[in-house]
């Protein structure tokens, strides 16, 4: 399931537009604290962005330079300032498409499900990764154990599928945060560990556990 974040602080809006996304299949979630708008994207790791360009404290195009400094993740800016100007400055400073406010839900859907498209891979090949009786389909981020399966996100998947890959070798923190979030600018160590956290807690519903070993001041290992 797609997972797609609402930069958009008219409340009718932001509601309507989630409202409608879910009945498509996609897990969508308003940003509801605009002076949090990065730490709401890197917690919720969304697939795709829609942004809107005027905000409560900053503007889209800041939030806009922000993410790009740590993610590519697909963002597409949804305004009622849809003039010429705009619309290249939303372009240069990150955003992959522009859909002007007011704007036809049915439309918006057809531009996120080209953008995802476009953007993820939609091949349907399936591939595992196996290790004590483990399997991951890093496809669809399903981890599945003695007949239990779980969803993971694409951030945790991300983060299973570098270890398993390395199985029984220790996978740096930097090496680890580097692959999440494709950047040589500083992130917060604790949001690694936070999504590992999650990650091994998933796991223990479908009763695997102490898969992801913790090398104290070095990494992670499987």
């Amino acid at each position: 399931m797609y997972k797609i974040l609402v930069v958009e602080d008219d409340e009718i809006i932001s509601r309507q537009t989630v409202s409608f996304l879910e009945t498509w299949g996609y897990d969508a979630k308003r940003v509801t604290h605009f002076d949090q708008v990065v730490e709401t994207w890197m917690e919720y790791a969304p697939d795709l962005i829609l942004m809107d360009i005027s905000l409560p404290y900053k503007n889209g195009y800041y939030w806009t330079e922000k993410i790009r400094m740590y993610s590519k993740v697909p963002i597409i800016f949804v305004s009622s300032a849809n003039d010429n100007m705009n619309i290249v400055m939303a372009i240069t400073r990150g955003a992959d498409d522009f859909i002007a406010k007011p704007f036809d839900l049915q439309v918006l859907v057809a531009k996120i499900q080209a953008m995802l498209r476009r953007t993820y891979d939609f091949s349907g090949k399936t591939d595992l990764l196996t290790h004590k009786e483990v399997q991951f389909n890093i496809n669809d981020n399903i981890v599945t154990y003695q007949g239990k399966s779980v969803e993971l996100t694409k951030n945790e998947g991300k983060i299973l599928r570098l270890l398993m890959e390395k199985k029984e070798t220790i996978v740096p923190r930097e090496e680890l945060m580097e692959y999440l979030w494709k950047t040589d600018y500083y992130v917060d160590e604790n949001a690694l560990s936070v999504n590992v956290n999650r990650v091994r807690k998933k796991l223990e519903r479908i009763g695997v556990k102490d898969l992801i070993q913790t090398r104290k001041g070095i990494g992670y290992i499987v």
